[in-house]
């Protein structure tokens, strides 16, 4: 990875989700400079990255995943060195389900000189009473959850502290210019009576905007011959349920079931969030009503009453956030010229956000992408 600025040109990241944030983090830690532009508050709720925890697990079946987890986890020990905040907390995780899913995740693990520990689905129980287990059993003792609030709120302010960053939120990108080696946005923002310029033209976009990102830039790469895979945009439903259990009762946990995949993981001070995995309807990330539906909301309770014991089922709190997904679920990063995409996160993407700003960053300073997430690679 470079560590040097490559150019005086000032990088203009679109999107202060946690991937736009641990891109301007990335930047701004080489010396470069970055301006990074949020169509909405900091903080926000309205795409993917809001709420105060995610999974960090190293359970895939892909060994490629597993070997991009253990790099992620050593720069979230360094970030936690580096800002003085605790990110990570150490639950473990357990998968549980499909034989032959679990074996391969296990199998995967195994490769990567992961730990990890078999148990009989009555073992499981007696050691984590608040879930049902079924079919093969899993557990890894590096997993755990995320504390996305923080986490994004930290690559924030590490960039800012760098002197090197201007963060500007309530500002919308409503358009991408294509001028050769150059990029002109054209900017509309919030602020009453703001003197911020309507247009910016720079060397370097990256664009870090999620469901947006590829109805903003895909034009742009398809005018230099690329084209984005289908980024299907859906509007997820999981819920925060209340336990009757203490927190360190609760591991994170994924659940092969037959039909739809299912992930939870407590939430201290909320309860336990339990949702489907991408099974939500499709929108439009800037017409959505945000309202669960009752037909999804009553199979999630359902399936709660069943599998997790360990919460009242008849009590959820409903979240509403946004999944960017490609077809084969793999992320999109990747340049054309000087505009840089980063989307198609696919509901699994939070977990290597330092790696992720990091991937980001050396395409930015121009460096060669990741071969998986290319897009010559689809």
């Amino acid at each position: 990875m470079s560590t040097a600025p490559s150019t005086s040109t000032t990088h203009v990241v679109i999107g202060g989700g946690v991937v736009g944030a641990a891109t301007a983090w990335a930047l701004t830690a080489r010396g470069e400079r970055v301006l990074l532009i949020e169509q909405h508050a900091r903080g926000h709720d309205r795409g993917s990255s809001h709420g105060a925890t995610r999974i960090f697990r190293q359970g895939y079946a892909d060994p490629e995943y597993v070997a991009l987890t253990t790099r992620a986890l050593a720069l979230w020990d360094a970030l936690e060195r580096e800002s003085g905040e605790t990110l990570l907390d150490r639950t473990g995780a357990v998968d549980h389900g499909r034989p032959e899913v679990v074996d391969a995740i296990a199998a995967a693990l195994a490769d990567g000189g992961i730990p990890h520990e078999r148990l009989s689905p009555a073992d499981a129980a007696a050691r984590w009473p608040g879930i049902a287990f079924e079919g093969h059993v899993l557990a890894h003792a590096t997993a755990g959850r995320i504390r996305s609030a923080v986490a994004i709120e930290t690559f924030l302010r590490l960039a800012e502290r760098t002197g090197l960053a201007e963060l500007r939120f309530g500002t919308r990108v409503t358009q991408v210019e294509d001028h050769d080696g150059e990029l002109t946005l054209t900017l509309d923002s919030d602020e009453q009576g703001s003197h911020a310029p309507r247009t910016v033209r720079t060397q370097s976009v990256v664009a870090a905007a999620g469901s947006w990102a590829p109805t903003l830039v895909g034009g742009v790469f398809a005018g230099r011959g690329a084209r984005l895979p289908a980024v299907r945009v859906t509007q997820e439903q999981p819920a925060h349920f209340p336990s009757h259990l203490p927190d360190e009762a609760w591991p994170s946990f994924v659940h092969w079931a037959d039909g739809d995949d299912v992930y939870g993981l407590l939430t201290p001070g909320e309860g336990v969030k339990v949702g489907f995995h991408g099974t939500g309807p499709v929108v439009d990330p800037d017409d959505r009503d945000f309202a669960p539906r009752p037909d999804e909301a009553a199979r999630l309770q359902a399936y709660v009453a069943r599998y997790v014991p360990g919460v009242d089922a008849s009590r959820p709190t409903f979240i509403s956030c946004l999944y960017d997904t490609t077809p084969d679920e793999d992320f999109v990063i990747d340049r054309r010229g000087p505009l840089t995409v980063a989307t198609g996160f696919s509901g699994h993407g939070f977990k290597f956000a330092p790696l992720l700003g990091e991937l980001v960053a050396d395409l930015a300073t121009g460096g060669a992408p990741h071969p998986r997430f290319a897009l010559g690679s689809r």
